[in-house]
């Protein structure tokens, strides 16, 4: 006798989930054949000869990385962990373990009365609040630095070579890497995309759906419906694990103590250094997964409203 789809488990729904990861795997294989065909062809390898990867940055462009960076990094790192797992909670918890509400209400309130809100809500309102005070202060030091420079595109060919770049990853035969100077192309254009696209649209998108705020959107419910928001925000969510997951494998399959020390040591150097600040990171980001229970969080929120089951 089949189950109904109402009485599944979580389990058996992540068993049909787990059929995913054959079929990812022969698609990766099928993707490397092909991008290895391709490779082969001669009007291809031109095309490889003339746009390498790398798109010419401008002669003042500023070389390495700042130690304030390797912060912002940790930081965004540690607040968008918790965005995530608040964000899978928000769309899959169907009761909440207990509730907040705002003493001084404010703007949170819907036709007068507080808005009551699930205490994993309250936990991911509370990241995307630090995320976004961390993603002015980076917008700020970025532009001051001249580091903006080096994620956004200045020249045109910064397109073709986006696409070499992305050949040779596929064919597995990887462009040179040499972040402490110079992104390859399709690095620059993701980086611009995640900075300057899919962060502010995370927020525009979130903030349009936070309980109690619909008043102040009332003028632009027919520009901009919160079912809008919804449809967008999702994908964006999606988004940033995928960034995520592929940023960290490619971290780590190419040349691991070289790319941590640009990102956690400030320096250029093939040491220990940046991996031993990366590896207490990662310390600190288990420990702040496993602390974040209810309890906790109950206890925290409570400094600021009430919370009752």
């Amino acid at each position: 006798m089949s189950t109904p789809a109402a009485t599944q488990t979580p389990r058996s729904r992540w068993f049909k989930l787990v059929w995913i990861v054959p079929l990812i795997l022969v698609g990766l294989f099928l993707i490397v054949l092909a991008a290895r065909g391709i490779r082969a062809l001669p009007a291809v390898q031109d095309f490889l000869h003339s746009y390498p990867g790398h798109s010419a940055l401008p002669s003042w462009a500023p070389v390495g990385f700042p130690a304030w960076l390797g912060w912002q990094h940790f930081l965004s790192s540690f607040f968008m962990l918790f965005i995530i797992r608040t964000g899978w909670q928000v769309h899959t918890t169907k009761r909440a373990a207990a509730y907040w509400t705002r003493r001084n209400t404010g703007i949170l309130k819907t036709k007068g009365q507080p808005v009551r809100i699930p205490l994993h809500l309250w936990f991911h309102l509370s990241m995307d609040s630090l995320w976004i005070l961390n993603g002015v202060v980076f917008f700020v030091l970025i532009f001051v630095s001249g580091q903006w420079v080096r994620i956004v595109p200045t020249n045109w060919d910064v397109f073709p070579n986006a696409v070499s770049a992305g050949l040779q990853y596929a064919s597995l035969n990887w462009p040179t890497e040499d972040g402490w100077v110079n992104y390859n192309a399709l690095q620059l254009l993701t980086y611009f995309v995640t900075v300057f696209i899919a962060s502010p649209l995370a927020i525009l998108t979130g903030l349009r759906m936070v309980p109690g705020l619909a008043g102040r959107w009332k003028p632009f419910d027919r520009f901009y419906p919160v079912e809008v928001a919804r449809k967008l925000h999702y994908p964006i969510f999606i988004y940033f694990t995928a960034f995520i997951v592929v940023h960290v494998t490619l971290v780590l399959a190419t040349g691991a103590l070289r790319n941590l020390n640009h990102m956690y040591g400030g320096s250029d150097q093939v040491n220990w250094l940046g991996f031993g600040i990366f590896a207490g990171s990662v310390v600190l980001m288990v420990g702040g997964w496993f602390a974040a229970r209810p309890v906790l969080l109950a206890s925290l929120a409570g400094l600021s409203g009430n919370v009752r089951r």
